[in-house]
Formats: C-alpha cells, structure tokens, sequence
C-alpha cells in the first residue's frame, strides 16, 4: 500500500502550485503577496474573503505603479519627478496653489484643454507643466514631453525617414502633449505646417500644455503666417486654463551668508 503523505506536505505543495499558476497567469504581484501571507504569523486570524481581498488590492495596486512607471517613461518629461504636491505657491510666482490642484484634479485631460503657461526664463514654467503631466500619468493617462526649438529637426528627420506620419498618429492619440519653449527660436514653412497639423488633430479632444516666455498676445507674430496663426490660436484658445508666472529666476544661485544659515 503507497503511503499517505503528511497534510503538511500536501498544502505545502498545493499551495507551491498554486504560486506557479499565479506566476503563469502574469500575476506576480499577487504571487508575492501570497508568499508574504504565509511568512506572517497571524494571517490565520483574518478570513479567506480578508486575505483575498487583500491579494487583489495587492495586484491592482501593482499593476497601476508599473503602469504610471511606462506611462512616465514613455513621456520622457524634463522633470520626471516634478510633482503638484510640491508646488511652490508663494506670492512671489504669481499662482495660487489651490487653482493648480483644482485643474490638476478636475477634467482637463479627458475634454481636451489647452494649459498655457507663460513668464520669465527660470520662473518654474517647465516645473509646473512636467508636475502636470506627470500627476495625468498618476492618473493613468498617456503623456508626451517635446522642446518646440528642437521640434522642427526631428520634424525633418521624420518625413525624410518616412516616420512621420506613424508619429503624427502617436502623437494625436497621446493624452497630454507637452510643448516646451514655445516661442523661443522661429519657426520655417514647413514645421510651422506640421504644428498646426498637431494641434488640429488633438483639437477639443487632447489636452495640451505649452510653455512660453513670450506673452501670449506676442503668439500671433511669433507663427508668422497670418492665415495659420489664426487657425492654430483659435482651436488652442477654445478651452483653455493660463498661468502667468512672475518672481526672481529660480535658477539663481543665492550667495552663502557668511556666519550663519540662509533663510
């Protein structure tokens, strides 16, 4: 007669069993959980729905940080760890810190708003647009980050390799689309062409944020041609939320005080 084995050993195995089904479906998250609840002594006092429960909340949680993870990557932000909770809201910039959380926690995204931020060079223009898109990414939507005076190179590059189209189509279907130093370098016929193509694909549908030195009155001269000024404006002006920032260069270094701390 084959001998029984040990209740022991059965769980042991069931239980290894199960860890390897759970890794085969992608759950791995759930898997460690899993193996953390076996480690914890008390675990037996919670019921199945508690602790499965808790598995699921695990796996849940899991899969949004390495979503938010991709979505980061994928934005390539110039301050990936700019973040609205670390706004600096003092009088000196201008902005009030509750109208930044009340856009950063409302809508904006999912019905397409534009967010125009202007003000002097070091003022925290790219800060806050990248703490913006990056909160969107939190939030689960896809983000794009790209400098308006290098976009007219790559631009050139795309339609010489044949990429641009395929990269029109990812950049209409991207949630926010970050253009950075808008207004800083002019502009040619052709990449002037292609911005307004951009813009009107994600018009009223994709949200887009644009940072500038240049007040937004100067805009209309900055495009050049009249005809496409009026129709890039017009659809970035449809809806849209404007900080101007003000205050002293952040980039400015503060000379040490000799004898005692800075305050």
């Amino acid at each position: 007669m084959k001998p029984l084995q040990h209740p022991i050993e059965n769980s042991k195995m069931m239980m290894n069993t199960t860890l390897n089904q759970l890794r085969s479906l992608r759950l791995e998250t759930m898997a460690q959980a899993l193996e953390q609840q076996l480690q914890q002594s008390g675990i037996s006092a919670m019921s199945f729905e508690e602790r499965l429960a808790l598995l699921v909340d695990r796996e849940v949680h899991g899969r949004q940080d390495r979503r938010c993870a991709r979505l980061l990557k994928t934005a390539k932000l110039k301050y990936p760890q700019a973040a609205i909770e670390d706004l600096d809201s003092r009088s000196t910039r201008g902005i009030e810190r509750s109208a930044v959380m009340s856009l950063a926690l409302g809508e904006w995204v999912q019905c397409g708003h534009s967010v125009l931020i202007t003000g002097a060079t070091g003022a925290g223009k790219s800060w806050l647009a990248c703490a913006l898109a990056q909160h969107a990414c939190r939030r689960g939507h896809s983000a794009l980050y790209q400098r308006v005076p290098r976009l007219g190179e790559e631009l050139r590059i795309r339609h010489a390799n044949g990429t641009f189209t395929r990269w029109l189509d990812t950049v209409k279907n991207t949630d926010v689309l970050l253009l950075d130093d808008w207004g800083m370098a002019a502009m040619d016929s052709q990449t002037r062409a292609d911005l307004l193509e951009i813009i009107d694909d994600r018009a009223s549908h994709r949200a887009t944020i644009i940072t500038s030195q240049l007040p937004i009155e100067h805009w209309h001269e900055w495009i050049g041609d009249p005809t496409i000024a009026d129709a890039m404006l017009d659809r970035l002006m449809q809806n849209h939320h404007r900080f101007t920032l003000t205050g002293e260069s952040l980039r400015k270094k503060k000379a040490p005080i000799k004898g005692g701390s800075e305050s």
